[in-house]
């Protein structure tokens, strides 16, 4: 069929659908629908079943086999399914928690609701009051006493086996792909659930939840590079936040020692399965803890959030099942790079030796950052996991406290599950001096567009003051929730990821 054709055809369905909404106003029914009270959710519905009685027919019946009596139940949804059969309609509702069939017979309702039934189309939201029992064939339903006009659908919804099959129309249409794709609906509501359980596990723990500036002067907290706005009554360029760490450590210092944010932050970067320009993070600090701290915090919210969406510790994920039973292993970077590579992990021109046979490029930079590029390249995606990944290369880490007695490490860990990570954490740096001078050192030769370009000044100020030591924490929501929902792309945990304009 061409475009045109499709044109066509899509114009000729409209057409017919704005002649029945015409057809209800002259029965003087609001097409728009109105207040629909005491509505049961029809998982609730469905789940009276065991209610429904036979009894014994009066005795001068004419024929003498037991009735249904089911209890008197009020539903309303969208309609997925229509299909008529004399003075019999069948439609299919769908709401939030689930599907039921209505059975609308001519004789039950009425000549006007039988009339209003006419002019139903696929999509449209109904209300029904009526008696749940079983049909002939045994399918629970609900037989029908009353009809609502809730909301006329004029756009014709996806067919039902070549709708919503490509990944990006999906995500563009997402309020139809929640109810016509399988899954997508509870994936969000497990979303919902897993967001709720961090917070609910945070709270046991002593945290407390505070929002702190999306727009920035100065972008800092992470190495990204920022999306930039401008302030026309300051006449001031801003930043979208990159990162919450900086606001939350200011917090620290006046004193509120456990403390976190789930908020988006924006980086002006690529788009692949797991990276969208805007997303979730969780960031949480504790005054007076470290990165060990972190690691226990980690597993709580991780384990709590498997409860919340009903699962037990074993979780499939990208073909694989991973055990999230704590403690998670802790193993050491360097050991793990020894492991994956067989060099000497302290030696510093075996290291670039080795990267130029991978085919990295070492020349002009620090060692630590070709130690790095190596474990990204040949040890992270070997990492099964769960594993906490611990004591990374200071000179990579700025705002990481020093391993006491080993300079050149630093207390940090990422949790790698699968080949990719989903937890950073951190003992944070709290020497306002040398927190200086590695921002110095890292913003040097910097691009101006780059993030942390220019230095928090604020932020260092701050620090004088005095921080308590602590453990900082960052957890990727839409990562999380990938894990836990068994999805492989970030675009499926996100309700509306950034996708280009429609030509």
């Amino acid at each position: 069929m061409s475009k045109e054709e499709i044109s066509g055809s899509g114009a000729a369905l409209e057409a017919s659908r704005r002649e029945k909404l015409r057809k209800i106003e002259e029965m003087g029914v609001d097409p728009w629908g109105c207040r629909f009270d005491d509505k049961s959710p029809i998982a609730e519905v469905r789940a009276q079943e065991s209610e429904i009685e036979l009894i014994d027919p009066p005795a001068d019946a004419e024929k003498q086999e037991k009735i249904q009596k089911g209890p008197k139940v009020r539903i309303a949804g969208r309609m997925i399914l229509h299909r008529k059969k004399g003075k019999l309609m069948f439609l299919d509702l769908w709401d939030w928690s689930g599907r039921i069939q209505v059975l609308i017979g001519m004789a039950q309702v009425g000549e006007r609701d039988w009339e209003l039934a006419q002019n139903f189309d696929l999509g449209d939201l109904i209300g029904v009051d009526g008696e749940l029992r079983r049909t002939k064939t045994g399918e629970l339903s609900v037989f029908a006493s009353d009809l609502h006009f809730l909301c006329k659908s004029i756009e014709t919804p996806p067919a039902k086996f070549h709708g919503l099959t490509d990944p990006e129309l999906r995500s563009r249409l997402r309020y139809m792909d929640l109810v016509h794709t399988e899954g997508v609906l509870d994936r969000f509501l497990k979303r919902t659930k897993i967001v709720h359980s961090i917070r609910e596990t945070l709270a046991t723990e002593g945290f407390v939840e505070v929002e702190g500036p999306t727009l920035h002067a100065i972008a800092g907290g992470a190495a990204a590079r920022p999306f930039v706005t401008h302030h026309n009554a300051l006449d001031i360029d801003l930043y979208m936040r990159i990162a919450l760490e900086l606001h939350l450590k200011r917090l620290m210092v006046g004193g509120m020692e456990r403390v976190y944010e789930i908020g988006r932050v924006y980086r002006n970067e690529g788009i692949d399965q797991t990276h969208n320009p805007e997303f979730t993070l969780l960031e949480l600090y504790q005054a007076y803890g470290d990165y060990r701290s972190m690691m226990d915090i980690t597993e709580k919210i991780i384990v709590g959030a498997i409860a919340a969406i009903g699962q037990g510790n074993i979780i499939p994920w990208a073909g694989r099942e991973f055990d999230f039973t704590p403690p998670f292993a802790r193993r050491p970077y360097a050991e793990l790079l020894a492991e994956h590579t067989g060099i000497d992990p302290t030696d510093d021109t075996a290291i670039v030796a080795y990267a130029r046979t991978i085919g990295l490029q070492p020349t002009g930079k620090h060692p630590d950052v070709v130690r790095n590029e190596i474990f990204e390249e040949k040890v992270e995606g070997a990492l099964i996991g769960p594993v906490f990944v611990t004591d990374y290369p200071a000179s990579i880490c700025p705002l990481t406290k020093r391993k006491k007695d080993y300079p050149d490490i630093a207390e940090r860990f990422e949790l790698f599950i699968n080949g990719t990570e989903f937890a950073n954490a951190y003992t944070e740096l709290n020497d306002p001096d040398l927190q200086e001078q590695l921002f110095t050192e890292q913003l040097a030769g910097q691009a101006e567009e780059d993030s942390m370009a220019k230095m928090d000044r604020d932020f260092i100020k701050a620090l004088r003051h005095g921080m308590p030591p602590a453990g900082g924490l960052g957890i990727g929501i839409d990562r999380l929730v990938m894990l836990l929902t068994n999805t492989t792309s970030i675009r499926d945990v996100i309700l509306f990821p950034l996708l280009r304009p429609e030509v």
